[in-house]
């Protein structure tokens, strides 16, 4: 009998939640197959068997557990379940002189499978032809009863919004994942720890969209990945971060940490919570390799791939809640970094260029930063910086107007 215990993944990691079960308890597994997924205090990650055998479960999904804690025990010396064969059943021969059915050219309105209703309740839908999404169920377990079905018909377009049940007083009652109680600390430390204070500009976004519009399509034949904004975004913070250092270092103990490279960190939302991966040396990167990370790690962080090295780092964050539709936000500082930057929904919006009202995709950018590091002239040049690249693309190539760079200005 061989134990699956909780494995070590980090230094500051002692405890983690067994999300679920991949594997039924008693069910012959393979060799490194996996089954269960853990949740840390940071990421999720995967247990596979150690050896082929008979998998007996002993930790309970939900459960909160010790590293080193068993797991599970797996019987290597259980033999593997021989494949059946599906078996090919002759038919009787009342069955074999059944005739065929006669097809009908009536309409029949019918349940879908994924309704529940009671017979009679089935009936009164198929008769007059009612639509189940629109009924309110009130049987156990979501069970349309007849007297739901009346009422739809009495009380058309009567529905809760969403499917929500009307009037309900219901209270749910959840426990915190390891993931959501991580976030809840750290954003609270961030506020209470740091001189949290954040400046705000506005980006014409013009260029960047007509330069994604020329050549998007180029651009996802020559690097088999679409052109979006998060490499603009993330390419003219490196550059700024170069020019401002204290935006991009922190705090430790009475250390101030400097850093001559940009590892930026992106907010992705998952269903389980808030997750930072990092892309590393970004000054170093292209375009395209920008892009090219930024799905990786999005992919990752959806199906909770993300390894510890990932999410672990980061000299300076951005987040983007203009996906949700944010107008404008204060984003907090991802302890221990000194700045992130928020960006938000693009909206066209009246401006005033060269004395004349003129219509322009705007979008608002908000810097965090900790004001025991980054002074506010560094921290607004920073951002004045990064509109005057993003506003101006070609900037991004040397960093400086050519026209200047040309005549050594």
């Amino acid at each position: 009998m061989i134990e699956i215990k909780v494995p070590a993944i980090g230094e500051s990691i002692t405890e983690v939640t067994l999300l679920k079960w991949t594997k039924k308890d008693g069910e012959y597994v393979d060799r490194d197959e996996v089954i269960a997924e853990l949740e840390s205090e940071k990421a999720t990650f995967e247990v596979n068997a150690e050896q082929a055998g008979s998998l007996k479960r002993i930790a309970q999904e939900g459960d909160t557990l010790l590293i080193g804690s068993v797991l599970a025990h797996i019987d290597e010396t259980a033999a593997k379940p021989e494949a059946v064969a599906p078996v090919a059943v002759a038919p009787t021969v009342a069955e074999a002189k059944k005739p065929e059915p006669v097809a009908s050219t009536a309409v029949v309105v019918s349940v879908p499978n994924d309704i529940k209703a009671t017979p009679v309740a089935s009936a009164i839908i198929a008769d007059k032809k009612v639509d189940p999404t629109t009924i309110t169920p009130s049987g156990f377990g979501g069970k349309i009863m007849k007297n739901d079905v009346m009422e739809a018909i009495a009380h058309p377009g009567k529905k809760a919004f969403a499917g929500q049940e009307l009037f309900t007083r219901n209270v749910r009652q959840e426990k915190m994942s390891n993931l959501r109680k991580t976030i809840s600390r750290r954003l609270v430390e961030a506020k209470n720890t740091t001189a949290m204070l954040t400046t705000f500009n506005e980006v014409d976004m013009t260029r960047i969209m007509e330069i994604r519009k020329t050549y998007k399509d180029k651009f996802k034949e020559s690097h088999g990945v679409n052109l979006g904004f998060m490499s603009f975004f993330a390419k003219a913070c490196a550059i700024a971060l170069s020019e401002w250092p204290a935006v991009n270092a922190y705090i430790d103990g009475d250390q101030l940490i400097y850093h001559d490279y940009a590892d930026i960190s992106i907010a992705v939302s998952t269903p389980r919570g808030l997750t930072v991966p990092v892309m590393r040396n970004v000054e170093s990167m292209s375009m395209s390799d920008v892009e090219r990370k930024v799905v990786e790690l999005a992919v990752k962080a959806r199906d909770n791939k993300l390894s510890m090295e990932e999410l672990q780092g980061g000299t300076f964050t951005i987040t983007n809640g203009g996906v949700f539709g944010s107008l404008l936000s204060t984003p907090i500082i991802n302890i221990p970094q000194s700045g992130i930057l928020g960006m938000h929904k693009i909206q066209e919006r009246p401006i005033a260029i060269n004395g004349q009202v003129v219509i322009r995709p705007m979008m608002y950018l908000a810097l965090s930063y900790d004001h025991r590091v980054v002074d506010g002239r560094e921290s607004v040049s920073f951002l004045v910086r990064v509109k005057e690249l993003l506003e101006s693309p070609e900037l991004l190539l040397i960093g400086k107007d050519p026209v200047k760079s040309l005549l050594e200005l």
